[in-house]
């Protein structure tokens, strides 16, 4: 399928195939907001669930501390809840 006639779902699909890529990525990748770029994604792995690929899911991860047990670890926080430092790297997703 060429890339003109794919949806944006679609080649977000194809990408994360390929390789792993945080929400800000996707965002500069596609032309879309982080937040859009989340919502593919939760989207593309719901359409996964009755196939033999899965989502894969790197959490957020605290630069200073390591902290990277997020209550939702597809949304990037804001701080670390352990620490509170702001250093707290994107989530990184990728089919496999």
């Amino acid at each position: 399928m060429r890339e003109a006639e794919s949806t944006t779902r679609e080649r977000i699909t194809d990408h994360l195939r390929e390789r792993a890529a945080s929400p800000s990525g996707l965002a500069r990748e596609f032309d879309v907001t982080a937040a859009d770029a989340v919502s593919h994604v939760r989207h593309v792995a719901r359409s996964l669930e009755p196939t033999d690929e899965r989502m894969m899911v790197a959490p957020p991860e605290c630069e200073d501390c390591g902290f990277s047990d997020y209550d939702d670890p597809l949304n990037r926080p804001s701080r670390c809840p352990e620490c509170k430092s702001e250093a707290v790297e994107e989530p990184a997703f990728r089919i496999e």
